[in-house]
């Protein structure tokens, strides 16, 4: 309908009632969120446990270690597992023992004294026991500053 052609309307009226229509046809333009797909990606996982997970605590003992090759093997920047370490990443070695206790690759960990989590990446040689490293990417003097000492980590099971 042409506004112009409405006989027995004053202006006024004819630029409200075109003012109306332009916004009922804005808000007809406007479309609801798209459905999810699966490209999109997971929900980032919990950094807090859930009360009903049990939550793992353990004593253990820290060394911190870095990616050189006098430290490591021919490719220091690749972990047990296979993960590239980088310089900057939260990552920690643990001992075979505490893999059996559920210290899997992939767990997220907490170190009392130290912020955030790390991330379970690298394992060490056999002969160690009830042992963390903790990744200083090739800052050797921060891993020789920090020593060794022990220290409380806690864990909930992997997926929590």
């Amino acid at each position: 309908m042409h506004l112009a052609r409405c006989p027995g309307r004053r202006p006024a009226e004819l630029a409200a009632l075109g003012a109306f229509a332009l916004v009922i046809s804005a808000c007809a333009a406007v479309r609801p969120p798209a459905a999810p797909t699966d490209r999109e990606p997971p929900p980032a996982p919990r950094s807090v446990p859930d009360a009903r997970v049990p939550e793992h605590r353990r004593e253990v003992l820290a060394s911190a270690y870095n990616s050189v090759r006098e430290q490591t093997s021919a490719q220091p920047t690749v972990a047990a597992w296979g993960d590239r370490l980088e310089p900057g990443m939260r990552a920690i070695a643990v001992s075979r023992d505490l893999i059996e206790a559920g210290l899997t690759r992939g767990t997220r960990v907490r170190i009392d004294g130290l912020p955030g989590e790390y991330v379970v990446l690298d394992k060490m040689a056999r002969r160690w026991r009830n042992k963390i490293d903790i990744y200083m990417g090739e800052d050797i003097d921060a891993a020789r500053r920090w020593g060794v000492r022990e220290v409380r980590i806690r864990w909930s099971a992997p997926g929590h």
